[in-house]
């Protein structure tokens, strides 16, 4: 067991007020139950605290006690209702580097907790914002030149993900919006790309649709919710799982609505199925996506080339040992060499891991298949279609659930994120 911390000086209410700060925010980045509750137990225990902690999705429960005091004399609980988080690399590290701060001795407590709430109040600057909102459009784009879909799709897609993004932007602080935003999102995708198809250019409609909502769809939350499953945290695992299918539910039901608005005033989309771009689109396409990432996830500046670097690789690796071996072995593959990188890198420069293990499996996760799956359900209103995209969904999961769990056996991680 390491040495205490030189905070452990600080009062013991000031010592939980600082884990609770830390912990609320590693919930709003983005961590997972099991490596959210590692980190908040090793922090606590280098502050002189013993922690029980209970996460999951939308909320938790920390429980304190003072070991040097009897039994029963210190307990303290903090129970926290919190929105599922998102992922910003940018402010993760910087949660784990004034961490690491505080537990050396370099800040002392009451800094280290005013440096965190500094940090949640820090508004970001407006040519940051415009990048944010420009990185949809950017996905979609690239996602469809990723699947060598005509340029009037790509252009189609990423017109649509610009209004998505608009859409996002317009939603994002109003409770009654959000909740519908999804659905939202779905209806206004549908009904764009069905006007493209009929009065402008025919489309590959649903995955033109499907790369517009690409950035909305819950690959990262189904592949976490196994991830969590597997590590025995049920109630977080089946939750976020029950958000993911949710989501994906919600997507659907705004395009079946585009798609019935269609019909009801006689507009016919015309659909092609065409896929003629060469080799040098896709890798322009990959680029571009690494890029958009970089910014979606909110990367530092200095962290940009190492996020790209680490999007692109897991979608090469996935995608060269899959035409050799199948694709199930590609991700399998690709899921272990970036889990190895990141444990591997957080070791080496006593960083996040996260800023290698999530951009790495964010092109592999199966939230395209899902929401294809679903949508060819709903409008063939063919079991057999809605039973080979869970197959399918299932396999994708399967494979990278494997990489990550044999990931961290070949190289462990010493840091929880």
């Amino acid at each position: 067991m390491s040495s205490p911390s030189p905070a452990t000086a600080a009062s013991y209410a000031a010592r939980i007020a600082f884990v609770v700060e830390l912990a609320e925010h590693l919930h709003a980045y983005g961590t997972t139950a099991q490596r959210l509750e590692g980190a908040v137990i090793a922090a606590a225990q280098q502050l002189g605290l013993d922690c029980e902690p209970w996460v999951n999705p939308t909320g938790m429960v920390l429980s304190f006690s003072d070991p040097l005091r009897p039994p029963g004399d210190s307990d303290t609980t903090r129970v926290i209702r919190m929105s599922p988080g998102e992922v910003n690399l940018f402010k993760l590290c910087e949660t784990d580097c004034i961490a690491e701060q505080v537990v050396a001795g370099e800040l002392d407590l009451a800094e280290g907790h005013a440096a965190l709430r500094a940090l949640e109040q820090r508004q970001p600057r407006r040519r940051t914002a415009l990048l944010h909102l420009l990185g949809f459009p950017m996905i979609a784009a690239s996602v469809a030149g990723l699947w060598r879909l005509p340029w009037s799709d790509i252009a189609a897609a990423a017109c649509i993900g610009l209004l998505i993004g608009l859409l996002d932007l317009a939603t994002r602080n109003g409770v009654r919006l959000k909740e519908a935003s999804d659905a939202l999102a779905g209806m206004l995708a549908g009904l764009v790309a069905i006007l493209i198809s009929a009065f402008i250019v025919p489309l590959n409609l649903n995955t033109v649709i499907i790369a517009s909502l690409i950035v909305l769809l819950p690959g990262m939350a189904l592949t976490n919710a196994i991830n969590e499953l597997t590590s025995q945290h049920l109630v977080s695992g089946t939750a976020r799982f029950a958000g993911a299918v949710t989501t994906v539910l919600k997507l659907t039901v705004g395009t079946a609505i585009a798609l019935g608005l269609a019909q009801l005033l006689g507009i016919e989309p015309q659909v092609r199925a065409a896929r003629p771009q060469p080799d040098w689109v896709e890798w322009l396409a990959l680029l571009v996506a690494a890029f958009a990432f970089s910014i979606l996830f909110r990367a530092a500046r200095r962290d940009v080339l190492l996020v790209m670097a680490a999007a692109a690789s897991g979608y090469l690796i996935s995608r060269f040992v899959g035409q050799a071996y199948g694709s199930n072995a590609g991700l399998f593959v690709s899921g272990l060499v970036v889990t190895a990188a990141g444990n591997g890198y957080a070791r080496w420069a006593n960083r996040p891991g996260a800023l290698i293990r999530v951009p790495g499996i964010i092109m592999l996760v199966p939230g395209s298949t899902s929401l294809r799956g679903v949508m060819n359900l709903i409008q063939r209103q063919d079991v057999m279609a809605g039973e080979q995209a869970m197959l399918a969904v299932t396999n994708i999961i399967l494979a990278l659930i494997a990489g990550l769990v044999f990931g961290n056996l070949l190289l462990p991680a010493r840091k929880n994120l």
